[in-house]
Parts: structure tokens; C-alpha cells; sequence
């Protein structure tokens, strides 16, 4: 007789209450949730960890308590609310309060517009944390590239990266506005990138391309927009042949794709992505 499968967990979701919220940069804002709501959150092994906001479908009424799993099994599809990921930039676990920042870009998106617009005591569900990468103490030397969307957990990792460590970060935004002040450890060396009208990553996978790459063991961390991450893959894996265990590397979004779109063809896409990558010979030296 087969053995029965272990009942699957819920999924956990958390309510917060927003606390307060600082302008960082022209199109970055920072929202620090709080309230009862986050006593049973908890982060703080990874420093990519990230939530999936849950946006209600405006003029559809949940039933409470709030159960995700229990809404998406007795609601059409088009009424379960909509999730966007977010990075988790810091969590104070004594305080009780989580630190998110967001990308805005005017009315554009469903997030950035609740960001810009939300004020202490609104309230928000999400589910989460997620997370799988944190820099290791016996790497080499480390690497960290990504754009405005990496730029979160870009900063939380350099944060816990030893003084002293050997490190290359590279961060590409839209202008020098658009530069934040960072917790850099001594030794590792950030440069930041202006996209300006260019492409996204068109100045990032340059910088990497042209980094004379220190001897030793990589551990590296490439995440932003879905192109250029594709690009930089390559450069990684194919052309410098790092092994795969070694790379935190995957696009968070992907030009002219909402977030529902992308996340829908993501894994996919990954995968096929990954198939002509690993079969393509490593280019002659």
C-alpha cells in the first residue's frame, strides 16, 4: 500500500499595516510595513529574500479569514487577487518591521502606484519569504550585477559580505539620480552604471565583459531584466564556465511583460534558455 502524500502546506499570509514611507531616489520609494500582523514573519537567512504582494481585484470581496489557497480554489481566476514580488531590503525582527523598496515609474504598474500613493495604517497581504541566496564566506571573490530591480538585494548582500572580501559589484539605474548610499564593505569595489536612453543592461553586460576577473572561486549573483540576464548567463557559464552551484542568476522581469505575464512563461523560458546555453560550445581562446 503507498504511503500518503503529506497534506500540502498553506501558504503563509502575512498582514501589514504601512508604517512609513521614504522618497530614496526619484523613482525608487521605500514603504516599512509593520503591525501584529507580522508576528509570525520572520527573515533574515537569505539576502534575496522576497514576498509576493497580494493586490485585490478591485470590487471583489474576500471572505475572512483571508485564505489564498481556499480564494483560488472557489474564485474564477480573474478574481483571485494579483501577486507582485518584492524584495525583503531589511527586516528588524525587534521592531517588527519590514523595509521594501520600489521601482515607480508614474502610473505605470500595479505596485509602484500603491507605493507612491500609500500612507501609514494601510494595509496590505502578502505571502512569503522566498529566498535561496546568501554570499558565502568561502568564495573567492564575489560578483553582483543587476539593475534597479536587484538593486535591493544587491544591498542587502553587500551588506553581509566581511570586510575585506574580494568584490566586484555593478549596478546599473537610469541616471546618477538615481544613485543610492550603500553599506559597502572595506575592499569590495562598486560601480555604478547610467543606463540613460540605452536598453536596459546594455551597460552592465559591458562592465562585466570587460572586468579582468580576479583568480580563484566566483560566487556571483546576476538578477534584473530577463535580456540581459540571458546574456550574461552565457558569459558565465558558456564563455568563463563557472559551475552552476556557483551563480544566483535569473531575470526578476522582463521588458514588455507585466508581471503576470512574465511569471507565467518564466520557468519555460528559463529552461530553454538554459538548454541552448549548456549544448553551445564554449567560444575558442
Amino acid at each position: 500500500m503507498a504511503a500518503e502524500r503529506p497534506a500540502r502546506k498553506k501558504p503563509a499570509v502575512h498582514h501589514a499595516e504601512v508604517v512609513r514611507s521614504l522618497q530614496l531616489t526619484p523613482h525608487m520609494v521605500r514603504i516599512v510595513l509593520g503591525g501584529p500582523g507580522l508576528a509570525e514573519f520572520a527573515a533574515g537567512e537569505y539576502s534575496d529574500h522576497y514576498i509576493k504582494l497580494l493586490f485585490p481585484v478591485p470590487g471583489v470581496t474576500y471572505p475572512e479569514p483571508f485564505d489564498i489557497a481556499q480564494i483560488r480554489a472557489d474564485f474564477p481566476r480573474d478574481q483571485w487577487p494579483s501577486t507582485r514580488t518584492y524584495t525583503v531590503r531589511s527586516w528588524d525582527a525587534e521592531a517588527r518591521e519590514l523595509a521594501v523598496d520600489f521601482v515607480v515609474h508614474g502610473d505605470e504598474g500595479l505596485a509602484g502606484p500603491w507605493a507612491v500613493g500609500a500612507k501609514p495604517g494601510d494595509e496590505v497581504r502578502f505571502l512569503g519569504p522566498g529566498g535561496a541566496y546568501v554570499p558565502e564566506a568561502g568564495a573567492d571573490w564575489h560578483l553582483l550585477a543587476g539593475d534597479e530591480s536587484a538593486l535591493p538585494a544587491i544591498a542587502a548582500s553587500l551588506a553581509r559580505i566581511p570586510a575585506g572580501s574580494a568584490v566586484h559589484a555593478f549596478i546599473e539605474v537610469a541616471g546618477p539620480e538615481e544613485e543610492q548610499q550603500l553599506e559597502i564593505p572595506a575592499g569590495a569595489e562598486v560601480t555604478w552604471l547610467h543606463r540613460g536612453d540605452a536598453p536596459a543592461g546594455r551597460e552592465l553586460v559591458a562592465a562585466v565583459r570587460a572586468l579582468d576577473f580576479p583568480a580563484g572561486r566566483v560566487q556571483a549573483f546576476v538578477h534584473g531584466e530577463a535580456g540581459f540576464v540571458k546574456e550574461l548567463r552565457r558569459l558565465l557559464r558558456v564563455e568563463r564556465e563557472i559551475p552552476r552551484e556557483a551563480l544566483s542568476i535569473s531575470g526578476y522581469w522582463r521588458a514588455g511583460h507585466d508581471e503576470d505575464g512574465w511569471q507565467a512563461s518564466k520557468r519555460d523560458w528559463n529552461q530553454q534558455v538554459e538548454a541552448e546555453q549548456e549544448s553551445a560550445p564554449a567560444p575558442a581562446t
